[in-house]
This record gives C-alpha cells, sequence and structure tokens, in this order.
C-alpha cells in the first residue's frame, strides 16, 4: 500500500527574507529607503486610482506620501522594495509580507505600479525576481491576495501563474469598506515548471526592438495553472 502523501513528514527550510537587491536583465528591485521617494512620488502623483484597493492612500501631497512611505522603509515585514527598470527611474513598489517562516509561507503584496510600469516587462520581471527569492529561501507556499472587485489584480495573479484557491468572504474591512479577498498561490511543487516559463518568457528573442513582448507570458502559464479564477471567464 502506498502511503498516504499527507502523512510524510514536512521540513521546513525557509529563512527571513535578507533585505538584499533583486532583479534580472528586466528590473533593478531595492530595499525600500528614503532616496527612493521623490521618484517614486513623481511616478504616482496625480494617479490617485493606484491606491483604490491598498490599505492607505491616496496622499494629497508629497509630504503625506512621505510620511507613509518613510514609516515603510526598514521594516522587516513587510519588506518593501522600489523597482524601475534597468534604464529607467523608480516607478512601483511591492513587498514581502505575512512572512510565516515556521510554515514557509509568504506573500507578495502591496503592488502600485505607476502607469509607466503598468503592462511593462520591468513589472513582470519584478515579480518573477521576487518568486524566485521566496522558493530560494525555501518557502513552500507563495501567496497574492486581492479585493474580489480589483479585476486588474486576478488577471495578473492567474497570467503570473498563481492558481486561483477561492475567495474569503467579508474577510476585512478597508477604508470603512467591505473587502471580499480573493486568494492564489504557487507552491514549492508548481514552481519549477513555472520557472522555467519565466525563463523562456525572459529571453531576450521573446521582445521586439522596442522591448514588446512577442509571446504572452500567459500561454506559457495557462497550461501549468491547478484551477483558474471562474470570476474571469
Amino acid at each position: 500500500m502506498s502511503e498516504d502523501p499527507s502523512s510524510a513528514e514536512v521540513i521546513v527550510r525557509a529563512v527571513p527574507p535578507p533585505p538584499v537587491a533583486l532583479g534580472n536583465a528586466l528590473c533593478v528591485l531595492k530595499p525600500l529607503t528614503c532616496a527612493h521617494l521623490p521618484a517614486l512620488w513623481q511616478a504616482f502623483r496625480g494617479h490617485d486610482a493606484l491606491w483604490d484597493y491598498m490599505f492607505t492612500g491616496p496622499f494629497p501631497d508629497e509630504a503625506a506620501f512621505r510620511t507613509w512611505a518613510e514609516s515603510r522603509c526598514g521594516l522587516a515585514d513587510p519588506l518593501f522594495y522600489a523597482i524601475r527598470a534597468p534604464e529607467g527611474d523608480w516607478s512601483g513598489l511591492a513587498s514581502f509580507m505575512r512572512i510565516d517562516v515556521a510554515n514557509g509561507v509568504i506573500e507578495v503584496g502591496s503592488l502600485t505600479f505607476s502607469p509607466a510600469l503598468q503592462g511593462t516587462s520591468a513589472a513582470t520581471g519584478a515579480m518573477f525576481a521576487m518568486m524566485e527569492q521566496a522558493f530560494r529561501l525555501g518557502y513552500r507556499r507563495y501567496e497574492w491576495k486581492c479585493h474580489s472587485d480589483n479585476l486588474p489584480s486576478r488577471r495578473a495573479a492567474e497570467r503570473l501563474g498563481f492558481s486561483y484557491e477561492g475567495i474569503f468572504r467579508h474577510h476585512m474591512v478597508v477604508k470603512g469598506r467591505n473587502r471580499d479577498t480573493v486568494w492564489y498561490a504557487i507552491t514549492d511543487e508548481d514552481w519549477p515548471a513555472l520557472k522555467e516559463a519565466y525563463e523562456l518568457w525572459c529571453r531576450p528573442e521573446t521582445f521586439d526592438d522596442e522591448g514588446r513582448q512577442k509571446h504572452r507570458l500567459s500561454d506559457l502559464t495557462a497550461p501549468l495553472l491547478k484551477s483558474r479564477d471562474p470570476g474571469l471567464r
């Protein structure tokens, strides 16, 4: 009789993510510091909709943004990163958060991508770099969660290879409003095939001379999903 997989011993080897630079040929990520804030404010200013589903913002002026952002600098959880394209200026934020070392679970969140970063190879490259770091550090489960009304985030999760896991109804109250939260995840069992898909997509021949993709990442990740979000069908 074969052994029940659920009874097998699990050894967790995860460690807290260190505040180190990440990146690849498509992007640069550095732990958030005060030096990043002027460029980030210029990238975010006038785009209040970026904060619609966030726990904070929008900010009326640079001073208010700086007060919030400075409180994020130097934290271990959430560990915030500033993001830019290799030749660009700082134009986005992301974080490792809800870090559960004992169980090997980590979440990517607080994704705030300026219009200049949205839909670019740098944005996708940043998500790949953070995934790669999480699994390199021994995490077994990499989570993505968002408001059920946030369809762009739901589409992004599926495109990036996160499998849909369901909706937690009345999960939170955010800015005085109910939030039903959609959960997605990539596990360490999913990761090897997904990593191969990203490495294939990241090849220079995937992009034209202006940096536009000739082949969609979703074509590579869709066959690897364990379940798809029915709210996107």
